[in-house]
């Protein structure tokens, strides 16, 4: 690739900058042609880069491509809403199954067969998954899950209950495995530092705001030793919805027992994404239930203040010793997430060749390790490695936005597990660079468990069932399993605050008021759909290997 890689972007360049995709011409790229503009909406609040960001201007002046970018700011859904009922879209559009239904988007499957190899390569393994169940058509190209070569899992980006690092130590570093047992731990810590950094300290807090009400209705599945299908438990390849069963109850009744001790955050329930970041990176958070993804860059801010006995450690509670724990599984595609293309798009073929190009090796390395010998090195056996301050700039929000591309990198197709040349896809599962870029607190955090990765704590993943994970089922936008979706996700955003809020003795009182609430939705709808499509994926699927 490297012989090739001039030439290789002098055609890519050429050839990517034939028509412009809705947006005004700008400076000419390295080869003399002009630079087009292709906007994108991406459906997470980053931050924007900045104007002078090293990786979007290598970028443009190798494939003459200049991106203009949204970010989410305020609510997705009223997002969206707007953009349907304008049919006003940006060429790239970061997934939702309404959009599909809106016919906001194109089929994207012939213009990968024709028009991007590396793309197709790509997606080969996962082409029948793609598919939508209900036209055959491809729409979306999935962001996180389509591996290659081998699979290393050094960090861990999924659900856990997260508690500080510090109250693991001041405890004498131990293994909580239920939930009492964590819940312990916060208590007594709480006890002894009822402030932290001259803020009154907050025991448990959770998040349901937008779209990111998994933090509050999710634990349930997993303290009863389930994998993450999102709002259903699948025994036997059977789906049941759980908000209203009693293996939720006993959750909700627990946090009911932190509130009316005051270790519950009072604001949990009225908080949005911002805010719940902010409150994580002061610090005085003791623990949640959330997937690392979530609340990472909170994570990262305590980092660049070196709060490192303030980050956290996660682990696979269960509601009792006898259920195993299955929180850490093996990557699936992700599907209905990553890019389309709009039906506004002027020049799909142009797009769809500007993505084909970014999932070459060079590309890759560029967007996830940065450009060598400025963000990481080289040694003898050519693996790749960071240098100390490598390290530390990496750390530093204010540097990532002027010379990392990671808003972008998140939506767009890529490679994961190892290059051709068997180096790790990213330093965090490079064994060795995930290892030496470890704050010596980590490294002896692990040492104390016996552990080399935070995945260590979690038992192996076992393989996925063919169907994994329900979660990512379309119920078809206005269906009566859509309807019934967004009633039980709105019955439980309002009456799960009530019964966590209540005082001890009316907790049943509230449980019960929720219940009953809940008996009043087409629940047996949303099973049905669930259920059939997870046939019809045992059916189809199979295929795929």
């Amino acid at each position: 690739m490297k012989k090739l890689w001039g030439a290789t972007s002098l055609i890519l360049a050429a050839a990517l900058t034939l028509s412009a995709c809705g947006g005004e011409e700008a400076e000419n790229a390295k080869d003399g042609s002009k630079v087009v503009t292709i906007s994108a909406f991406i459906s997470t609040p980053n931050q924007a880069p900045t104007a002078d960001n090293r990786i979007y201007k290598k970028i443009q002046d190798d494939l003459g491509v200049k991106l203009n970018m949204e970010f989410l700011v305020g609510d997705l859904q009223q997002k969206l809403g707007v953009m349907i009922a304008g049919g006003d879209y940006p060429d790239l559009i970061t997934a939702d199954t309404k959009l599909v239904a809106a016919g906001a988007v194109i089929p994207l499957e012939d213009l990968i067969e024709e028009h991007a190899p590396n793309l197709k390569k790509h997606y080969e393994k996962h082409w029948n998954r793609m598919k939508d169940s209900s036209d055959g058509h491809i729409y979306w190209l999935p962001n996180y899950g389509a591996y290659s070569g081998e699979f290393n899992s050094s960090s861990y980006s999924g659900p856990a209950f997260w508690i500080q690092k510090a109250i693991l130590k001041d405890a004498g570093y131990p293994t909580p495995k239920t939930l009492d047992e964590y819940m312990k731990l916060i208590r007594d810590y709480e006890a002894k530092n009822p402030t932290i950094d001259g803020q009154p300290t907050i025991g448990f807090t959770t998040l349901a705001s937008d779209w990111r009400t998994f933090p509050l209705l999710n634990p349930p599945e997993h303290l009863t030793g389930h994998p993450n299908d999102g709002g259903v438990v699948v025994d036997n390849d059977v789906a049941t919805v759980f908000a209203d069963k009693d293996m939720s109850k006993q959750y909700y009744q627990a946090l009911n027992g932190l509130y009316n001790e005051g270790l519950f955050d009072k604001e949990a329930f009225v908080q949005n994404y911002d805010q719940y970041l902010a409150k994580v990176s002061s610090g005085r958070v003791l623990g949640m239930f959330d997937q690392h993804w979530n609340f990472q860059p909170a994570e990262d801010t305590l980092v660049s203040q070196n709060k490192i006995d303030q980050t956290y450690v996660g682990f696979p509670l269960v509601y009792d010793t006898s259920i195993k724990d299955h929180y850490l599984d093996r990557p699936v595609i992700n599907l209905n997430n990553g890019f389309g293309i709009s039906k506004n798009a002027e020049d799909p073929v142009r797009i769809i060749k500007f993505l084909d190009a970014l999932m070459g090796e060079d590309y890759q390395k560029m967007l996830s390790w940065g450009e060598e010998g400025v963000d990481y090195m080289v040694d003898d056996k050519g693996r790749f490695y960071r240098t100390p301050e490598q390290r530390k700039q990496q750390e530093d929000p204010a540097w990532k936005l002027a010379n990392r591309a990671d808003g972008f990198y998140g939506a767009v197709p890529k490679t994961q597990g190892t290059f051709s040349d068997g180096n790790a896809t990213g330093p965090g599962d490079q064994p060795e660079e995930f290892y030496a870029s470890l704050r010596d607190e980590d490294k002896k955090l692990l040492d104390t468990y016996g552990f080399k990765t935070w995945s260590d704590f979690f038992s192996p993943a076992p393989e996925n069932p063919v169907y994994y994970p329900a979660w990512q089922i379309d119920l078809i936008e206005g269906s009566d399993a859509s309807v019934a979706n967004k009633q039980m996700t709105d019955t439980s955003l309002k009456y799960l605050p009530q019964a966590v809020m209540a005082d001890s003795a009316n907790f049943e009182a509230a449980w019960s008021k929720y219940v009953e609430a809940f008996g009043k939705i087409n629940v047996k709808a949303y099973e049905e759909r669930v259920n059939e499509q997870i046939q019809w994926r045992i059916k189809n699927w199979a295929t795929d290997k």
